[in-house]
């Protein structure tokens, strides 16, 4: 039996991940007091439940009674006693938070302690990093579309019976969007040629052949894949002998649809060849790819 502790940011999209995990077979306890974690899954145990994963959603909501680093030192103790347990943490930007706050119209659990919008946001973000930094999972939603959560989520459920030595996440990003803090391995690859400034490639990205050929094929790039793979190769057997389960690598380039996704998915594709257990995500694709749509929009409507 495998447990899972759900947690995150007020408004990320635990209460939807938390229907996606129902549906896929998990049985799902929301909002739980810490104080009745050990409990509640010592009951588990000792019952005779046939779900492949038992998700338990603990985070600021429980007020006085909620202490990330109790619960951290919680989940550490009932693992050492023979608990399964991952933690899967759920966060978006702070300006999305916003945005979701003032389209619900709902309270922020900590505007109570008389603090503004974003003042609770930032509380909270603080409050949680002790959960954020030991995360097995991390879920950034700020330009996550539903299907592409519910992929992740059931990645998690499937994989209720496997232990890896390590997750390599691999993520592309644009830097004019920030660079994504829960990369561990940072690589900048906008000193390769841009795709975006070649008219036949510019509204193609780094998942379409023709881009993903120019950018592959430069003779800069073949350079740079040899000595950033063989540095890679050479660093995550060392990450598994320090006990590290989860790895994330995230490659940037300006807006995030080009370069890095080609480079992305092929670092992706190479280290599953090697037997690591990789997933890809593309955090700003969707979002550059908006950005062109209103931006052709706009020009069609100048006179």
């Amino acid at each position: 039996m495998k447990f899972l502790i759900l947690t995150g940011m007020s408004g990320a999209g635990k209460t939807v991940a938390i229907r996606y995990l129902e549906d896929l077979g998990a049985l799902c306890v929301d909002n739980l007091p810490p104080m009745m974690l050990v409990p509640f899954m010592e009951a588990c145990q000792n019952s005779n439940l046939k779900n492949p994963v038992i998700a338990i959603a603990a985070d600021i909501r429980s007020g006085e009674f909620f202490d990330a680093k109790a619960v951290t030192r919680m989940i550490d103790e009932a693992r050492m006693v023979g608990f399964t347990i991952d933690t899967l943490f759920i966060e978006a930007s702070d300006e999305v938070l916003v945005n979701r706050y003032k389209e619900t119209r709902r309270e922020h659990p900590l505007s109570s302690e008389g603090l503004n919008l974003e003042e609770a946001i930032r509380e909270e973000r603080e409050r949680l990093m002790p959960l954020r930094e030991t995360a097995t999972h991390l879920i950034d939603t700020t330009g996550l579309k539903p299907r592409a959560l519910q992929k992740q989520l059931r990645a998690i459920v499937l994989s209720a019976d496997e232990q890896p030595a390590l997750k390599v996440e691999v993520m592309s990003f644009g830097f004019k969007r920030g660079i994504p803090r829960e990369g561990d391995l940072v690589f900048d690859v906008r000193f390769l040629p841009n795709p975006f400034y070649i008219p036949e490639l510019g509204h193609h990205t780094g998942l379409d052949e023709d881009v993903r050929d120019f950018v592959l094929n430069h003779p800069v790039t073949e350079t740079f894949l040899l000595k950033v793979m063989d540095m890679i190769s050479f660093l995550l057997p060392n990450y598994i002998a320090e006990g590290k389960h989860r790895l994330v690598i995230a490659i940037g380039c300006t807006g995030g649809a080009h370069r890095s996704v080609a480079i992305a998915e092929y670092i992706s594709k190479t280290l599953g060849e090697m037997g690591y257990r990789t997933s890809v995500n593309h955090r700003d694709i969707a979002l550059e790819q908006a950005h062109w749509e209103t931006r052709s929009e706009y020009q069609k409507g100048e006179p």
